[in-house]
């Protein structure tokens, strides 16, 4: 073969490699280990008081399916990537150009099903298989802002129908030209792994359609993503921290919503965490459902603090004039869509708003699982 291909065969121990890091040399996927968790799981199984906790028995039943999963697509990927190399190298020995030709056209669907079982490998962090809640909310500027809430909704609405994802608005506030905050309910297994990374500020720049004076203006947009926590985990709230409103609903949801105030707003007095839900048709419900999601937050915030008290940091080094700025999205005037801490970007700015996030959730899955070092990467609001 040429040696400009991103493909190397070892013919003595069938090993092969297409690009960086394959899943055939081993270097992203420990199977052996795999098979050793099944066989830790499935001697769980075999307890006499297993499904004393019925819980966390079905937990663990779906933990062990899962990992088989993933070990028996690694099987069926080794074996056509070998398969594929020995007719490779056989091909190349007959001189067989044209089924060498095939053959190597077959390299980028391999390729694909390679970065998918490495993507995997980075979706194994407590709660990444849960769902998740996903919340909007502008921050100052008024129209502006709240249009960019509703631009953003509409973008994780379709990135949420694209991966085979279901969600149900948990809050919607409204504005005449936007949104004041909503919350989505994301539900599907590996929903907070995927959206996990999305957490922090989103930045628009753009000709204002509000201006008369058709000026560029820049507004900001927080997004939230917490993960809905199993019914065995638990966090103590107590209700002296708690203040309670209701209000009628609003948004969605027929005439019923607009009758009574049905729906509630929690806020807790400790961290000033305000969480809403008006899904439910009585008070109660959705008091409840609003408990859990205040819970899921402070159970995150706990987490997140324990884990920078571990690291001895901070919290990650960030452009104070922007606090927590994750990505841009320039409309004007150029198009680009960059991600502040992975360095991924595109021009189809267009195509992001619609839904194409996947290149931004896979690059910060792989930032993050080498240890989210600083880049040192260039807003794109500052390019010209």
């Amino acid at each position: 073969m040429s040696g400009g291909t991103p493909w190397t065969t070892k013919s003595r121990n069938r090993s092969a490699t297409c690009g960086h890091g394959s899943p055939a040399s081993g270097a992203i996927f420990d199977l052996p280990r795999l098979r050793a968790k099944v066989e830790q799981l499935e001697g769980e199984t075999l307890q006499p008081n297993f499904w004393n906790d019925r819980a966390k028995a079905q937990a663990t039943s779906q933990a062990i399916a899962d990992l088989r999963k993933a070990a028996e697509t690694y099987e069926a990927l080794q074996r056509d990537v070998n398969d594929t190399v020995e007719l490779m190298e056989l091909s190349e020995a007959d001189g067989d150009q044209k089924t060498l030709a095939d053959l190597i056209g077959q390299l980028g669907p391999l390729r694909k099903r390679i970065d998918a079982v490495e993507l995997s490998t980075f979706l194994s962090e407590e709660y990444d298989t849960a769902d998740c809640y996903l919340s909007i909310k502008p921050g100052a500027g008024g129209t502006e802002s709240c249009d960019w809430a509703s631009m953003l909704l509409r973008m994780y609405q379709r990135w949420i129908e694209k991966a085979g994802f279901k969600f149900e608005v948990m809050d919607l506030q409204e504005e005449d030209q936007g949104i004041k905050s909503v919350t989505l309910q994301v539900k599907g297994r590996y929903a907070y792994g995927n959206l996990k990374g999305e957490k922090g500020v989103h930045r628009l720049v753009r000709i204002s359609p509000f201006d008369a004076n058709a000026r560029r203006h820049t507004s900001f947009t927080a997004v939230d993503v917490t993960p809905v926590l199993p019914d065995d985990i638990d966090v103590t709230v107590r209700e002296e921290d708690l203040k309670m409103d209701f209000f009628r609903s609003s948004g969605a949801g027929g005439q019923h919503v607009n009758k009574t105030s049905s729906a509630v707003r929690l806020t807790h007095i400790p961290t000033g965490i305000v969480v809403t839900c008006q899904i439910e048709r009585s008070q109660h419900q959705n008091r409840d459902v609003a408990m859990r999601m205040l819970k899921a937050k402070l159970y995150k915030m706990q987490k997140e603090a324990q884990e920078r008290e571990l690291k001895n940091i901070q919290g990650e080094l960030k452009n104070i004039g922007f606090g927590s700025q994750i990505r841009s999205y320039v409309f004007c005037p150029y198009t680009l869509v960059k991600d502040l801490r992975t360095g991924e970007s595109t021009s189809n700015v267009h195509g992001v708003m619609d839904g194409d996030l996947d290149r931004f959730i896979n690059a910060y899955l792989k930032w993050h699982a080498a240890g989210e070092k600083p880049r040192n990467v260039a807003d794109a609001g500052d390019e010209e």
